[in-house]
C-alpha cells in the first residue's frame, strides 16, 4: 500500500509542475497573439520596415512552437494523471485484497501489480513529454535570439 501512496504523492508534484508551465506557455501564446493583432491593425494604415517584418516572422514562428510546446505539456499531464488514476486503483486492489478471502475470481495481487506497471508507463511516458516540452522551450528562446541578429 505504500508504493502506490508515495507515486500518487510524487504524480501531484508532478501535476503541480506542469500546470504552472501550461499556464506560463498560455500566458506567453496571448502575449505573442496581441502583439501580432497590433501589427495586423496598423498593416493597414503604414508600411512596416524590416525589423517589423522580422518581428512579425518571429512571432508567428515562436506561435508555433508554443502551441506544440503547449500539446506535450498537456500530454504529459494527462498521463501523469491517468498514472496516479492507476495507482488509486493498485490501492483498492490491494486492499480489496486484504478484506475478500476465500474463492476469488480474480486475484487482487496480481491485478494490483498490473494496474502498478501501467501507472510507472504512464508516468514514463509523462516524464517523456516533459523533456520533449523543455526542448522545444529552449528551440523556441534561440528563434528569439535569431530574430534580434
Amino acid at each position: 500500500m505504500l508504493a502506490p501512496g508515495i507515486m500518487i504523492s510524487a504524480c501531484g508534484l508532478l501535476i503541480l509542475g506542469m500546470n504552472n508551465k501550461y499556464s506560463l506557455v498560455v500566458g506567453r501564446i496571448r502575449t505573442l497573439n496581441e502583439e501580432r493583432r497590433k501589427y495586423a491593425r496598423s498593416a493597414d494604415t503604414k508600411d512596416f520596415e524590416y525589423f517589423d517584418e522580422v518581428r512579425i516572422g518571429s512571432i508567428s514562428k515562436q506561435l508555433t512552437f508554443l502551441y506544440e510546446r503547449l500539446r506535450f505539456v498537456r500530454n504529459a499531464v494527462v498521463c501523469y494523471s491517468a498514472g496516479v488514476g492507476c495507482f488509486v486503483v493498485t490501492s483498492i486492489l490491494i486492499g480489496l485484497g486484504l478484506i475478500v478471502t476465500g474463492q476469488e475470481l480474480i486475484n487482487f495481487g496480481i491485478t494490483a501489480i498490473i494496474f502498478f506497471v501501467i501507472g510507472m508507463a504512464l508516468v514514463l511516458a509523462g516524464i517523456s513529454f516533459a523533456a520533449r516540452e523543455s526542448i522545444k522551450g529552449f528551440d523556441i528562446v534561440g528563434l528569439e535570439l535569431k530574430a534580434d541578429e
